[in-house]
């Protein structure tokens, strides 16, 4: 059941605990034992670095479980820059996944996750280049606001700040976590965020030393702590090692599934700041409980329930837990471990009870103004009463039968959305970008994995006392497959578009016509399909058609010529009453994460050129997942999509060139088997394209006719200047390239360039970062045979989808070789 305590703390941060979809009667009698020992040990841990995947989940997992401590990753960035092993979602859609993915591994390591404003624009080489795009004072705001609201005792930084050695966002992350943790408790920094949370004062901070290539060595001459971490809890029955692995796997974007080590492990911890210690970094780090009145006395009712807590009938424990509740709800909730605390004891006392609540519906979608019928469930399998039961839904009131256990209570509830309702846009991407910013208006916001949209508060009474917990609405159904699924309930536009290309090409061959899908979640209303930002004589509307049983409605758009350049457009769709729906809803589905959706809106890019294009045959195989076949597709060529059975040299022959989408050779196994063929179809006059693969894992070492390498150089800025064999053919025929086509590049050049490239392949594009050395593997071509072998590093997936012209043009000339 996917159920969320919170806590409303007037005068601090609002914070919000969510627990794991097997809340209540799915946890074993250890793991509830487990809760407790955590509930009794007030240590707090803020684990800092830059991005999804960046954290120690070995640490992490130690800590929580092995410690007892309560840990937090500060994740600088959602990992919206980075790359894709399973899917075609790159940027925004990327960075949802990512998130999840991060709240995912909390759930297995145990600890909690939260993230800054900061975009993931992108590689960068060092911190000076992070911080020329990011506004620093905003991101070291957002890090004190995390010491400020988590409250740590340590602070531990998966880098260090010696510029140059790792990724520049890396070394970022450790200079503002070591900056933030010199201001925290400095009342005069960032003054506006005590109106929510008070100064804090970490005791330390701490260097999580690492080897990125293998095996740390400590350093002479400097001091560490060296941390076991490779134990088995015998408790939870999984060793560290594993909690840790677990966790990691759920990076599957990043292609990091991990095997469990074992034995004996060491994270070392090198200060970098704070008062000294002696024996551990916890030195001087005293029990919480001993700093509030009465403290004390719920410590030893707690260290008491540890001597006597009953396994084999949890339920039994209840009237010890509400006991240390009563006495709990006495101490200042406004304290934010304080408030923790209270939820996590509500939490066990719900699992000891093996209570559920779940608010459900059997719909995903709804839209605003819709009624939604939905039922709240409590599942009560024990034998205590539960009385006083009540569902608020904004304004409105439910109220139900008490149950005298082993019941469960079904209460119809009709979830009416307002006219005005918000859809279920992330919360932070509700305002434009401010730069490589999110833009968050809410200071409470700042920080939170993600909100749950529509909620209602579940009231009732439990031994004598008040619970109030917060129940979002899910939808839930029946899988024949998988059995029962849960996944969030999202409020979606009753009218929204989808957009049948978003380049529409005003070139040769190319089919200048678009497909506009409006779809209705009501019924059809009648209106007219508008493009803000081009005139009416500028497009024709060629055909529109009704599908009233799908409640769609389909134009087909023609756009005329005009100038060269490029227009963005956007579509909208304004009914005669009036109301303008513009909105492309955009779902993304994968089975380890939540079901995600988000919003943009309805933006075509009109590009008009004097490109020659053949609009012969490609032969695409897919690798990790791109969107280059679409493009190619709206520039008119016909683009078949081929697997292992279609590389057959007499297939392969019909077509002008095959495309190779990016990490194929790191993807899919059988390229090993075919890369005979592939070469054969080269020398028989077949031009192969190879877009980038990283170095490891490759499923056969020799990727072209000669022998190269893929090495690790990269070019992070985008607009850096590129040095070109102008007379190449490949940079002049069909379309000559100027310097100007190397313009308006977005987030990088190019990655995973080619190194130890021989002396036959020829590179007619020079690049280079800024004060670097400069690489010639941006792309390699060779002739072999009658045909054109060419492997590039250029960032034609990214490049591409955007519209970037001049990135076009030149993959338009690979083509045509």
């Amino acid at each position: 059941m996917s159920l969320r305590i919170f806590f409303v703390i007037p005068s601090l941060v609002l914070l919000v605990f969510s627990t794991t979809p097997s809340i209540g009667h799915s946890l074993t009698s250890s793991e509830r034992y487990h809760q407790l020992v955590q509930l009794r040990e007030t240590k707090r841990v803020l684990y800092v670095a830059a991005h999804p995947d960046d954290e120690n989940t070995r640490m992490i997992a130690y800590l929580a479980n092995g410690e007892h401590v309560e840990v937090a990753y500060l994740s600088l960035t959602r990992g919206d820059g980075g790359q894709n092993l399973i899917g075609k979602e790159l940027g925004i859609g990327l960075g949802q996944i990512r998130t999840q993915e991060l709240i995912k591994a909390r759930e297995i390591d145990g600890g909690k996750q939260y993230f800054t404003r900061a975009l993931d624009f992108g590689y960068s080489k060092d911190p000076s280049e992070t911080l020329q795009n990011w506004d620093k004072e905003k991101v070291l705001a957002d890090v004190v606001w995390a010491i400020r609201s988590f409250q740590p005792d340590i602070i531990i930084t998966r880098f260090n700040t010696t510029p140059g050695i790792t990724h520049g966002h890396h070394t970022t992350s450790a200079i503002l976590a070591e900056e933030a943790f010199a201001i925290s408790g400095d009342p005069e920094a960032f003054p506006e965020q005590l109106n929510y949370v008070e100064p804090w004062k970490a005791k330390r901070i701490f260097f999580n030393a690492y080897n990125f290539r293998g095996e740390f060595e400590p350093e002479a001459g400097k001091r560490y702590y060296a941390m076991e971490v490779g134990g088995y809890n015998s408790l939870l029955g999984k060793s560290y090692h594993e909690f840790a692995a677990d966790s990691r796997t759920m990076h599957k974007s990043q292609g990091f599934g991990s095997t469990a080590g074992t034995g004996e492990a060491k994270d070392y911890l090198e200060q970098m700041g704070g008062e000294p210690y002696v024996n551990s970094p916890f030195d001087g780090v005293e029990s919480r409980w001993s700093a509030v009145k009465g403290g004390l006395a719920i410590q030893s009712q707690l260290d008491q329930l540890l001597v006597n807590f009953n396994f084999i009938e949890t339920s039994k424990n209840l009237p010890a837990l509400l006991e240390i509740r009563s006495d709990m709800l006495e101490l200042d909730s406004r304290i934010p471990w304080i408030a923790s605390k209270l939820a996590k004891l509500d939490q066990l006392i719900f699992s000891c009870l093996g209570l559920g609540m779940e608010f459900v519906t059997n719909q995903e979608l709804g839209y605003p103004g819709e009624k939604i019928a939905a039922q709240l469930l409590l599942i009560n399998p024990s034998q205590v009463p539960i009385s006083e039961i009540s569902f608020q839904l904004k304004d409105t009131y439910f109220p139900s039968k008490d149950t005298k256990g082993d019941e469960t209570i079904k209460l119809p509830i009709s979830v009416e959305l307002a006219s005005n309702e918000a859809y279920s846009q992330p919360y932070w991407l509700k305002e434009p970008l401010d730069g490589a910013l999110f833009s968050i208006k809410s200071q409470r916001e700042i920080g939170l994995p993600f909100k749950e949209k529509v909620a209602g508060d579940l009231i009732f009474t439990l031994g004598g006392q008040k619970f109030k917990v917060v129940v979002p609405l899910i939808y839930k159904f029946n899988d024949p497959i998988d059995g029962e699924v849960k996944q969030p309930f999202t409020i979606v536009p009753e009218v929204d578009l989808s957009l049948s290309k978003e380049l529409v090409f005003l070139v040769e061959r190319a089919d200048p016509t678009l497909t506009v899908t409006v779809n209705f979640r009501n019924q059809l209303l009648d209106g007219t399909l508008e493009f803000e930002g081009l005139n009416a004589n500028q497009f024709k509307v060629v055909g529109a058609e009704d599908f009233p049983s799908l409640k769609k409605r389909t134009y087909t758009v023609t756009f005329l010529r005009g100038q060269s350049g490029k227009l963005e457009l956007t579509a909208r769709f304004k009914s005669t009453s009036g109301q303008v729906f513009d909105q492309v809803i955009h779902r993304i589905a994968y089975p380890h994460i939540p079901n995600l959706t988000y919003f943009s809106t309805a933006k075509i890019q009109l590009i008009q050129e004097n490109w020659k294009i053949s609009g012969g045959t490609i032969g695409y195989l897919e690798g990790a997942g791109d969107e280059v076949p679409e493009v190619l597709s709206a520039l008119g060529y016909q683009v078949n999509f081929l697997d292992e059975a279609s590389l057959e040299l007499a297939e392969l022959k019909s077509y002008q060139a095959i495309v190779v989408g990016i990490r194929a050779y790191n993807t899919e196994a059988f390229l090993a088997s075919k890369q005979e063929i592939l070469m054969d179809y080269v020398k028989a006059g077949g031009n192969l394209i190879l877009q980038y693969n990283t170095s490891s894992p490759l499923v056969i070492p020799n990727l072209g006719p000669y022998p190269f390498a893929i090495g690790r150089d990269r070019v992070t800025v985008e607009d850096s200047p590129v040095q070109a064999d102008w007379k190449h053919r490949i940079l002049h025929t069909p379309n000559r390239l100027e310097e100007k086509d190397f313009e308006g590049w977005v987030q990088e050049r190019g990655l995973y360039f080619a190194s130890k490239v021989d002396e036959r392949y020829q590179s007619p594009l020079t690049l280079q970062d800024p004060e670097e050395a400069a690489s010639k593997g941006a792309l390699i071509t060779a002739k072999v045979g009658d045909g054109t072998y060419v492997y590039t590093g250029l960032s034609f997936f990214r490049q591409l989808p955007t519209g970037v012209s001049g990135a076009i043009k030149l993959f338009i000339n690979l083509i045509e070789q």
